[in-house]
């Protein structure tokens, strides 16, 4: 299938003789065909999406130990970082 002078799938140009979109992306199989699926195939979130929620699930709250890290993680992290300077601290003397 030739492509077409404006990309159906977001507006822009296309470049003739193009294989896809230079600006979505978009080819024949994903949005250049009458038939083809006029989503694009994105898995956006709702218009309900909470950034905020997101951002503190994903990185932390106010503190700072991260979400779903356990303490003994935590304990076992420190204890190897001790372990590390001890050993560099050894080799210099």
């Amino acid at each position: 299938m030739k492509a077409p002078e404006v990309c159906p799938a977001c507006g822009e140009d296309v470049p003739r003789g193009a294989l896809a979109c230079p600006d979505c992306g978009a080819d024949e199989r994903s949005g250049w065909r009458e038939d083809a699926d006029t989503t694009g195939g994105l898995d956006l979130p709702d218009e309900e999406f909470d950034y905020e929620d997101f951002k503190r699930r994903e990185f932390g709250g106010d503190g700072v130990k991260p979400e779903g890290i356990g303490w003994a993680w935590w304990a076992a992290a420190v204890a190897a970082l001790l372990a590390f300077i001890a050993m560099m601290l050894r080799g210099t003397m």
